[in-house]
């Protein structure tokens, strides 16, 4: 059991810690550099990464987080409880804050956004980026702090971890 346990928790802290950065990059720079281009430019950056998003390398930090945490808690339950607990609550938190809700919200605005015509008048442009952008980095943000609040319970579960006991 020990031979699996810390390897989970170290996968468990890497891919949390990924998904957080992840989500915190489009916070602090991305979308601030795409509210500050031309709204044509913004949409069809934005098009554009969203098109690349779903790949290998994305995969195992934004599917494979929760079921990391989850692992972890179980092969902590019996041992020790407490840091289980958290590593529970850390696979919940960003499985409900993170994963659904980003499956729920961004991904359909994302989807809406692909089959938007990029208008040739720059106002059309800016009313579309505009709406978009907006409700779409409120739950942006949702995410981020969801799956960095994620990343501190399984640290603080790793924390709570006594290492006599394993």
């Amino acid at each position: 059991m020990l031979k699996l346990t810390i390897p989970m928790i170290f996968i468990s802290l890497l891919l949390s810690a990924a998904i957080f950065g992840f989500f915190y990059a489009w916070v602090c720079s991305t979308m601030w550099g795409l509210d500050s281009a031309e709204p044509r430019v913004a949409i069809a950056a934005m098009q554009a990464m969203n098109a690349s998003v779903r790949n290998a390398v994305f995969f195992p930090a934004f599917f494979l987080t929760p079921l990391a945490l989850a692992i972890t808690c179980g092969l902590l339950y019996g041992p020790q409880r407490a840091p289980a607990l958290a590593f529970g609550a850390a696979a919940l938190v960003y499985l409900l804050g993170g994963l659904i809700l980003t499956m729920a919200v961004n991904v359909p605005m994302n989807e809406a956004l692909a089959l938007v015509t990029i208008p040739d008048d720059p106002e059309a442009a800016g009313e579309i980026w505009r709406t978009y952008s907006e409700r779409w980095q409120v739950w942006n943000i949702t995410r981020t702090v969801a799956s960095g609040a994620a990343f501190l319970l399984a640290a603080y579960g790793t924390f709570l971890i006594d290492r006599n006991a394993l």
